[in-house]
């Protein structure tokens, strides 16, 4: 059987992202969102979730470039003066997984941010983490225990296989994607042996930020067997902060492709069924 969770990162991170994801769920396949509880239009994403029921919303954890929920004298090894993360991916790791000082401080802030989303009163649906952060192994142990107390039930593992891209004929696969690929183990372990959900599949690593029509639709045709989580970054436009972010993501685009009946048809024609990590 294939099973496909459709949904979209970094909601709270502006209004325009906030405004795709609701249009997506209401007109598109979008069934899930990814909420980020220090993010800049987070009350904004919150409310629109409110009025959403049917939208399922999880955390999308920020320990990389991004702001943190505690203030910075909290966590004076982590960000800066401002309270946000270092892009560095590589330095990052090495103090997340060698310095005492760093960990504690870190295993501080997810807490923090698994009790932010707490707070809003929604459901925690799922979690996962910005740059997909918790492949590290200190941050998806963090993730999985302060996740645990706070109810979680489903881990994204970001598996994203290279056949079904190949197959879609805009993709060549690389070393660096298939170190990926059997880094990912780890994680899908640390779930399993906390008694987490984890889908079997992931698409939108490779391809992320031009999730056009045309690939999507060309992907839905050569969807593998499980269960599959395709994940978006739509918004309405672009304003100063996602140009800053992401200057060639195409968000209108991918907002578009959620909405597009040949994303739905070539669900349809191989017979996936959309579904959540709840249902």
């Amino acid at each position: 059987m294939k099973r496909v969770i459709v949904s979209a990162d970094d909601f709270g991170l502006s209004e325009e992202v906030n405004e795709a994801i609701e249009i997506a769920h209401r007109d598109g396949l979008l069934s899930t969102a990814s909420l980020m509880v220090a993010g800049p239009a987070v009350a904004d994403a919150v409310a629109r979730a409110r009025r959403l029921p049917g939208l399922h919303v999880g955390l999308h954890l920020v320990v990389i470039e991004g702001p943190a929920i505690l203030p910075p004298a909290e966590i004076p090894l982590l960000v800066d003066s401002a309270g946000q993360f270092p892009s560095n991916q590589m330095e990052l790791g090495v103090n997340y997984f060698f310095r005492p000082d760093v960990r504690r401080q870190l295993a501080a802030e997810i807490e923090a941010q698994f009790t932010a989303f707490a707070r809003t009163g929604l459901k925690l649906d799922h979690a996962n983490a910005h740059k997909h952060m918790h492949l590290h192994p200190t941050v998806g142990q963090y993730l999985i225990r302060s996740g645990l107390r706070h109810g979680l039930t489903a881990v994204r593992v970001p598996l994203e296989p290279p056949e079904p891209l190949i197959a879609a004929g805009t993709y060549s696969d690389s070393m660096g994607a298939a170190a990926l690929r059997r880094w990912t183990g780890l994680l899908r372990h640390q779930a399993n042996r906390a008694g987490l959900r984890t889908n079997d599949w992931c698409f939108g690593i490779a391809w992320s930020g031009h999730m056009t029509t045309e690939r999507i639709a060309a992907l839905a045709a050569h969807l593998p067997e499980g269960l599959s989580e395709i994940y978006f970054h739509p918004a309405t436009a672009k304003n100063a902060l996602l140009e800053r972010l992401m200057p060639t993501y195409e968000h209108a685009a991918e907002l578009a492709t959620l909405c597009s009946p040949g994303f739905r048809a070539g669900l349809s024609h191989c017979h996936a069924i959309p579904t959540s990590w709840s249902a």
